[in-house]
This record gives C-alpha cells, sequence and structure tokens, in this order.
C-alpha cells in the first residue's frame, strides 16, 4: 500500500519549470488542489541519492515563508496567523526539550572524543539504523514533505552545509529561520549536505529498541552526518543538535564553539555566556550596539562569528518597554510556538503561560534593526558569564581572575525559584558546564583551557553579572529581581571600560573582587549582604550555596588545574 500510495504522488513542480514559465495563473485556469506546487518556488528536489526519501513525492524545496504558511494552515492543526503577522504554531505534547532522549552513535572514528555519560549516552549503530529507517519510511508516507538548505556559520571558511527534512511546514519555517539563508545562487550550487536532520517528530520511536528510554528519540551519527527525531515535535531539537554538531566539529579544528550570545559596539565586542533565563538574549538586543547573535557562536583565530541566521527568543512576559526590539521582530515571517492569544482580536498574550512557560519565538537576525549582517565581529574586549540567581547572595557584578573564569564557566551556575510541588521551599540551583551542558561533546575541561587561551590571548576582561535576586532569596519579604535598568547600566559600564577603572573590594568566602561603585546603580545594590535584612541569615545561604558550588565541581576537579581548583568558594 506504502508503494501505491508513493507512485501515485505527483512530483514537485516549481515556477522556475518549463511548463509553467510565462503562464498566466487565473482563477478560470489553476486547478487549486496543485496551486501549492505551482508556488513552491523550490525547484525539483535536488541530490536526494543515498537519503531513502522518495523523489516523486510531493516535496517543497526550499519554499519561501508565504508557501509555508498556507502549508501550515492547510495542514496543521493549530495553526493560526497572529495580529502582528507571525505564525502560531503548537508543538504538540513536548513543549521544550528531552535531554534523557538525546543519544549519540559509539563508532570507533569518534569514540575517543566523547565525554560519555548522562549528557551524551551511547547508542549502537544498528539501533540509530531501525530509528533512520522508521523515520524515512514515515516521512515517505506522508501527503507532502518540506526540504530546506542552509549553512550552520556565517563564516564561510567554517560553515557546514546542513539540510533538514521534515514533515511539517512549522518545522520547515523554523529552520528556514534559524540557519543562515543561503543566496540564490548558492542554492543552486548546494550540492549534497555536510549533515542532515531527518525530523520525524510526529511518529514515536519504537520503545523496544535497544537504548530506547520511551517513544521519544534524538539520535545523532558523527559519522553518518546524520540527525534523527522521532516522538517530539518541538522544534528546539533540530536547533539545539547544529549546536551540538558545532560543539563536536569546531574544537577539532581548533576552533572554539560557545553557547553564547555576541554584539559590537564602538568600544569593542562583548560575549554573554547565561542558561536560559539569564538575559543573554535579552543584554545582547542592545540598541545602541549591532547584534552578532543571541546563542551560538565560534571563537577562530579571526575573530567570533555566528552560528546561526535567526533568534530564538523566549517570549513569556514579552513587552515593548522592556524588549522592544525582539517585541518588533514578531511579525510576518517569524514562528511562535505554544502561546495563548485572543479568540477575536488574534493578539497573543504573551504573559500567559497555561500551555507552557517555555513559550518562544523565531525570527531571522534580520529583524533585528541593528543586526550586523554577515554576522562576523573581531575578537571580544570582554565576556560575561550571567547567572540568576534565586538564593539572592551572588554580587550583581564582579570581575573575575582567570581561575575564576575557568572554575564558573565549567560550573555553569544559575538557580530557579522553587516550583509548586509539596515539600519544595527554597531555590532550586541549577549547574550546566560551561553553559551549554546539554549540548556538550567534549570534556568541559576541553572548552574552558580553549576559552582561557583565547582570553588571555587577546587580553580579554571576564565578569561575573547577576540577574537574580536582592534583598533575600526568591520568595522572602522584601526580595526582587535587580532591576533590568540597573543590570544595563553595569553591562554599559563594562563595554565602555569604566568599570574595569574602578576600585574592587574582595569578598568573603567567594574571592569574588566587587567594584565599589558603578554608574548609574546605586553602591548598596553591589554589595549583595547590605540588601538582607538579617546578615547572618545571608552568610548561611551564602554558605549552603558555596557547598553546593564545592559538590558539583568535584566531577570535573580531577582534570582541572590548581589555578582553577583554588577558585573553589570556601564558607563565610
Amino acid at each position: 500500500r506504502r508503494n501505491q500510495k508513493m507512485a501515485a504522488r505527483p512530483p514537485v513542480v516549481s515556477t522556475r519549470d518549463a511548463s509553467v514559465v510565462g503562464q498566466t495563473l487565473s482563477a478560470a485556469t489553476v486547478n487549486y488542489e496543485n496551486l501549492p506546487q505551482l508556488l513552491s518556488s523550490g525547484g525539483a528536489a535536488r541530490n536526494l541519492e543515498d537519503t531513502g526519501i522518495n523523489p516523486q513525492q510531493k516535496i517543497f524545496h526550499n519554499p519561501p515563508v508565504a508557501v509555508l504558511y498556507e502549508e501550515a494552515l492547510r495542514n496543521e492543526k493549530g495553526t493560526r496567523i497572529a495580529a502582528n503577522g507571525a505564525m502560531v504554531a503548537l508543538s504538540g505534547q513536548k513543549t521544550g526539550r528531552s535531554p534523557k532522549d538525546k543519544r549519540v552513535v559509539d563508532e570507533a572514528t569518534t569514540r575517543a572524543d566523547i565525554w560519555w555519560g548522562p549528557v551524551n549516552i551511547k547508542l549502537d549503530e544498528k539501533s540509530f539504523l531501525v530509528n533512520r529507517e522508521r523515520a524515512i519510511d514515515y516521512l515517505n508516507l506522508q501527503e507532502q514533505l518540506y526540504i530546506v538548505d542552509g549553512y550552520a556559520g556565517w563564516d564561510e571558511k567554517y560553515r557546514l552545509k546542513v539540510r533538514i527534512v521534515c514533515s511539517r511546514a512549522y518545522h520547515a519555517l523554523f529552520m528556514r529561520n534559524m540557519l543562515v539563508r543561503p543566496t540564490d545562487e548558492e542554492l543552486a550550487n548546494f550540492g549534497k549536505p555536510e549533515f542532515t536532520i531527518y525530523n520525524a517528530g510526529s511518529f514515536p520511536a519504537n520503545r523496544f529498541v535497544q537504548g530506547m528510554s520511551s517513544s521519544c528519540s534524538v539520535a545523532i551519527d558523527f559519522a553518518r552526518a546524520e540527525m534523527v527525531i522521532l516522538g517530539t515535535q518541538y522544534a528546539g531539537e533540530m536547533k539545539k543538535g547544529i549546536l551540538t554538531v558545532m560543539m563536536y566539529l569546531m574544537p577539532k579544528k581548533g576552533q572554539l564553539c560557545l553557547h553564547s550570545s555576541c554584539n559590537e559596539g564602538k568600544d569593542g565586542v562583548t560575549l554573554f555566556f547565561g542558561l536560559s533565563g539569564t538575559g543573554k538574549t535579552t543584554l545582547s538586543a542592545d540598541p545602541a550596539r549591532a547584534l552578532i547573535g543571541d546563542d551560538e557562536h565560534v571563537w577562530t583565530d579571526d575573530g567570533v562569528f555566528n552560528v546561526e541566521g535567526g533568534c530564538y527568543a523566549k517570549c513569556i512576559g514579552l513587552s515593548r518597554k522592556a524588549e522592544p526590539e525582539i517585541y518588533d521582530a514578531v511579525r510576518f515571517g517569524a514562528i511562535v510556538e505554544n502561546v495563548v492569544m485572543d479568540e477575536e482580536k488574534r493578539e497573543i498574550d504573551y504573559n500567559d503561560d497555561s500551555l507552557t512557560q517555555n513559550t518562544r519565538c523565531a525570527y531571522p537576525l534580520d529583524f533585528i534593526p541593528n543586526a550586523k549582517l554577515p554576522a562576523v565581529t573581531g575578537h571580544p574586549s570582554n565576556v560575561v558569564l550571567l547567572t540568576c540567581d534565586a538564593f539572592g547572595v551572588l554580587p550583581p557584578v564582579a570581575k573575575l581572575t582567570k581561575g575564576q573564569t575557568m572554575y564558573h564557566f565549567i560550573s555553569g551556575y544559575t538557580a530557579k525559584v522553587a516550583g509548586t510541588e509539596e515539600g519544595v521551599t527554597e531555590p532550586l540551583p541549577t549547574f550546566s558546564a560551561c553553559f551549554g551542558g546539554p549540548f556538550l561533546v567534549w570534556h568541559p575541561t576541553k572548552y574552558a583551557e580553549m576559552l582561557a587561551e583565547k582570553l588571555e590571548k587577546h587580553t580579554c576582561n571576564a565578569w561575573l553579572l547577576n540577574t537574580g535576586w536582592v534583598g533575600g532569596a526568591a520568595g522572602m519579604e522584601g526580595s526582587h529581581r535587580i532591576s533590568l535598568k540597573h543590570t544595563r547600566a553595569m553591562v554599559d559600564a563594562i563595554n565602555n571600560g569604566e568599570l574595569n577603572k574602578v576600585p574592587t573590594k574582595k569578598m568573603e568566602g567567594t574571592g569574588l573582587e566587587i567594584p565599589q561603585e558603578c554608574p548609574g546603580v546605586p553602591s548598596d545594590v553591589l554589595f549583595p549582604w547590605k540588601n538582607w535584612k538579617d546578615e547572618k541569615a545571608y552568610r548561611e545561604t551564602l554558605n549552603k550555596l558555596s557547598a553546593k558550588f564545592r559538590d558539583n565541581f568535584a566531577k570535573y576537579a580531577d582534570k582541572a588545574s590548581a589555578e582553577v581548583k583554588a577558585a573553589d568558594p570556601t564558607d563565610w
């Protein structure tokens, strides 16, 4: 039945096919059922050899945005257009990544490179091929497929040719936005991709395949240069899959891939490291500076380039007043995930988290007015390690030594507000190595050592910036989140060099050097213990957090230098 179904499908047609070029499409002559094919403008699907994908299917190869809108509205339940013109899509049961279902193929050519463990869980080659076959069989049974070609990386010297094969227009538009878009000439000569993602996320994995832990599977085979997705429709799996690939390939070429945002101004380039919710995207979108990118970069021998062609911003609580550049980027061509809209006005309610806290928007980089294109820049003069400390004990800003930089980079600390579960009464610490633990392939110390070499070679300053709570831990009476206005003032002082000139005071226990003043920031804000009503409670909370730092770092201490281990905090 499957062969009969595939044989009955029409081939790809485009506006460049000789049979339709020059013809006038009118209401009297057009077969509207075939209209999507006529308007796909991707041309016949090319270079599908060895993929298993049936080239005679109805395939939209590199279709324009408008066609993807039409396809999503026609075929994907729950897809709508918001009043601002953005496509609103639903990702199904999964509204975030599934790190416990990520697998990496254990094979001879890459085995010795990989940091095996809970981040990179082994999968045998046979199981990968079973999942690949399952995904391709599913894709070949669909009424239509979408293929998107693009680059990972703006620097032509290091960029990777990537192909996405998927069954949802939502996924195709997402990756059209997130990959670096080739020119028409580059698409015409794209050739075979260097890495391919088969996204059959609407179809579950077989839980009885060896190595599977659920009906969801996100598997990478570096030797085959392929990724297979089953059982999750969350688009972010593709984006982070490409980051994982670059996290492996770039260090192998001697270049440092980083989970970071980046911008540049007249006073230099700044890199921001941080986990979700720490302000990495918000702080890099500065109207006074050119945006290089909001999430993934490579620091090369020549400077820094953005891996992506777009941005993937959190939408929860989004407002024009707080984040005007991001707010205005949500328009036609952007895709917004899992948000709630007013049924009559079709306006998005960014404060409604009834579907998920992880509402997101993916938009092309050029939707940000001050984005620099191509997204390539020079060597950074500052790196900022962001944390959102919900314990309320870390200083809003501190200057870091080389050893402290490596220590806090490897630790990758932030904290989340306590949830609603019974018994959870205090903030929850999160440690993610190199501020991107789920995406690391090599051991964290490899990335940290490469970063230290870069900082020293290019005389780059390093800072810890806390965007979390002051006056107490989250939920305590009198505590509040550090104002964005004050945080931006600190970042401005870092960028223009003013903070580097200010005398510092060493903080007990942590050894962090706190600037004694900062333009635009009240001095008492800079010293966290001064904002607590009970200094004894402050010290107890700080010591508790310091113990968690020490426990976490013990996992990496065997490969860390004495200089890095000396940054372990002690009790105050």
